[in-house]
């Protein structure tokens, strides 16, 4: 009989196509280049805080993060498969992250479904993030793309 204990561990290396596959299976796919398999393997590649959910070695949970460790960690991705959501993984995969990084403040954008999700598990709201997609949309005067003070 299996195993369906999941097993949480900090993995060095987080393979592209395992990647996209437990995107599929959760709902962050709808907002990750999934059909770009180039862009996710750098994705994979330069993320340096990578902790995973594995049951029976299929990955089934994944929190990628970027991080100083002492000041800032963007944790850029929490994906869990759907038909283990509601389980505790995902709290679970957010407490395992903070463990590597004590010091750091722990930061994430929100996917729609849910912006409802972290204040129920602890988290605080930040009213004050901004973000910017495209180059073209900064709005810069003359003075300040000359340098003139």
């Amino acid at each position: 009989m299996a195993d369906n204990k999941i097993v949480y561990a900090r993995e060095s290396v987080l393979d592209p196509d395992e990647f996209i596959d437990v995107l599929r299976r959760s709902t962050l796919a709808e907002r990750r280049p999934v059909d770009d398999p180039e862009r996710i393997k750098l994705m994979c590649r330069n993320a340096n805080l990578i902790v995973t959910a594995r049951q029976n070695g299929l990955l089934v949970g994944v929190a990628r993060s970027v991080t100083d460790f002492v000041y800032c960690t963007y944790l850029s991705d929490l994906a869990v498969d759907h038909s283990l959501q509601k389980q505790g993984i995902g709290v679970r995969l957010i407490s395992e992250t903070k463990k590597h990084s004590m010091s750091a403040k722990l930061i994430l954008l929100s996917a729609p479904a849910a912006v409802k999700y972290y204040p129920k598990i602890g988290m605080k709201r930040h009213e004050h993030c901004f973000m910017l997609d495209d180059i073209n949309d900064l709005k810069i005067d003359d003075r300040q793309a000359s340098g003139a003070q």
